[in-house]
């Protein structure tokens, strides 16, 4: 079961990255340093509206940008190819496309900025989801393991949350839903960005 979100039509989940810092691997060790200069994977997360996690990509090295990941996983393939009825949110760090919604980069007065605020407001969803998932296990805070084992241990804790969530158990401590201090979002590499068409059309029946 997939819970949808109000306020933005046909939304079935948002999608964020967020960097688990590890230890200086023993191989590739360049590979895993991030923007911000520390080593880490980088953790594609996608829920729904009701902080569950119905995906989670924990392979790559934190060098990797948000866009290449989403490019590259199975799930972006999937909705290419038409096997799903709706779309994903994401931030400014993802490419706008016909089925992965994004912000206006400088929205104009009215529609727009009403569709970047309901964006914005919708996307908390993901942010507040990443935070509850690092409050109910503080070993994400930093991985002393490879990057083999991290990444185990990321999809473990993801398992674990997921459980937790549709149980009901109350999370450990209240967490932070602004932006991930782990994790910015640059814009992303210049690319076909097809999914203006859609947006427009979305911002124009919805929020005009």
């Amino acid at each position: 079961i997939v819970h949808l979100f109000s306020g933005f039509p046909g939304v079935i989940g948002c999608t964020d990255g967020t960097h688990i810092p590890i230890i200086a691997p023993s191989v590739n060790e360049g590979d895993y340093v991030n923007r911000k200069s520390f080593h880490s994977i980088n953790v594609q997360i996608i829920c729904d509206a009701a902080n569950i996690i119905t995906n989670v990509e924990a392979k790559w090295p934190g060098s990797v940008h948000d866009s290449q990941i989403f490019r590259e996983c199975t799930l972006s393939t999937k909705f290419g190819h038409g096997e799903f009825t709706g779309y994903l949110l994401g931030d400014r760090g993802y490419p706008c496309l016909p089925y992965l919604l994004t912000p206006y980069p400088d929205p104009e007065p009215g529609p727009q900025q009403r569709y970047n605020l309901a964006n914005c407001r919708t996307r908390a969803r993901i942010e507040m989801t990443i935070g509850m998932l690092k409050a109910r296990f503080q070993c994400l805070q930093r991985l002393r393991v490879t990057p083999e084992r991290a990444c185990d241990i990321i999809v473990a804790c993801v398992i674990l949350h997921n459980i937790a969530t549709i149980r009901g158990e109350h999370c450990p401590s209240e967490p932070n839903i602004s932006s991930d201090p782990n994790h910015e979002h640059p814009d992303p590499p210049t690319d076909i960005q097809d999914g203006s068409a859609v947006r427009d059309t979305i911002c124009h029946n919805r929020f005009f």
